[in-house]
């Protein structure tokens, strides 16, 4: 297999985008994480979409939980991925909920949270490109769970990046999903013309 192989190509991608994404200043990345909240509750195509499926941050992901409180705030409903591998469903989550540590690591919504299907997924990200090209960690639980979601009900995809996580262009293989939306500290990118 030569070297130009996408999912060969995505995993060089995917290195150089997380130690840049990894790199980013603690304060900055609180910074972020705030800029992207106010860009997103701005965002007139996330105002009455309920329940917004969302995600508990590792590493150094953009924290979606400033977001995720101001939506419970508004009166939509957040939705915590749970991970049932190689599938995900989502649990209702309110602050102070207990979170249990679940596959990957990552904390999820207790077997007794009731479930919900969202119409909205805030999506965490490696890196994008400005067609809503999306590399993720590789493991597809955010593809297959867009998939799921869609055969019930359309779902909006919104991506949340920090800018220095763009890149010329994701190689996009057959199962990958383009986002709908992307939103940095710095912008929102509509990835299809509205």
């Amino acid at each position: 297999m030569h070297s130009h192989s996408p999912p060969a190509l995505k995993e060089q991608l995917r290195t150089e985008a997380l130690a840049r994404r990894d790199s980013l200043d603690k304060v900055f990345r609180e910074e972020a994480a705030l800029a992207v909240t106010e860009r997103a509750l701005g965002f007139s195509g996330l105002r009455d979409v309920t329940p917004v499926g969302a995600y508990w941050p590792i590493r150094s992901e953009v924290d979606p939980r400033p977001l995720m409180e101001a939506l419970l705030e508004r009166g939509q409903d957040v939705a915590l991925s749970q991970v049932l591998h190689p599938h995900l469903s989502w649990r209702l989550w309110q602050p102070g909920d207990v979170l249990v540590k679940g596959g990957f690591g990552v904390r999820e919504p207790g077997p007794d949270a009731p479930e919900v299907f969202p119409k909205c997924l805030l999506v965490p990200l490696v890196a994008f490109d400005r067609r809503g090209g999306r590399i993720g960690y590789g493991k597809g639980h955010f593809d297959r769970a867009i998939a799921a979601l869609e055969k019930q009900h359309p779902v909006l995809t919104i991506g949340l990046a920090y800018a220095v996580q763009e890149i010329e262009q994701v190689p996009v293989e057959e199962h990958d999903r383009l986002l709908d939306v992307i939103i940095t500290e710095t912008e929102l990118i509509r990835t299809k013309p509205v």
